[in-house]
């Protein structure tokens, strides 16, 4: 009887133990996560080189003097998802006003990324992270999140989650270079 209730005891304590163990990983890695060198408002935006579904490659540098709406985004997010329409129609005003879109997929295949762009039919540019390069350049978490780039290629806003057809008429507005 007595052995059994030392078994017990260890089982017990090695339980705590290895729950003890996951907290303090999962507490340490959360710290030290949010000390990665975040791109926030007020940084110069990385240059990137991604190529787009027709293989032509765009920089970021190559948009210098426009306001540049940077969205990371996947097929599988529903808010992403939701948005492209609205990104679609607010790119449809705002393009001959000096404002881009680029919309970053993170990590999927072309088959993938063509049918959804071709679903919504996408006219701004759409290319492919393939390695999660560019995301990890801007240490970019949950998808959908967009940055506002300035015409001078500063980041003006880091916007994360989904966004209202309102919000991206209002963020692309904000971004218009001054005529």
């Amino acid at each position: 009887m007595q052995n059994k209730k030392k078994k017990r005891l260890v089982m017990r304590i090695s339980i705590l133990a290895v729950l003890l163990a996951a907290v303090s990983y999962t507490i340490y890695s959360s710290v030290v996560g949010e000390e990665r060198n975040l791109v926030k408002a007020g940084d110069q935006a990385p240059d990137f080189e991604l190529t787009d579904l027709n293989g032509d490659v765009h920089r970021l540098s190559d948009y210098e003097g426009k306001g540049v709406f940077l969205n990371f985004w996947g097929t599988w997010c529903k808010p992403c998802e939701k948005e492209m329409p609205y990104m679609e129609n607010q790119y449809q005003k705002f393009a001959d006003q000096g404002v881009e879109i680029i919309a970053v997929n993170v990590g999927e295949s072309q088959y993938k990324v063509s049918n959804f762009a071709n679903k919504y039919n996408l006219t701004f540019p759409v290319v492919r992270d393939e390695h999660k390069d560019v995301m990890d350049a801007y240490s970019i978490g949950p998808l959908p999140t967009t940055l506002l780039i300035s015409p001078e290629g500063e980041v003006t806003q880091v916007i994360t989650g989904e966004m209202s057809e309102e919000m991206i008429a209002s963020y692309m507005e904000s971004i218009k270079p001054e005529s």
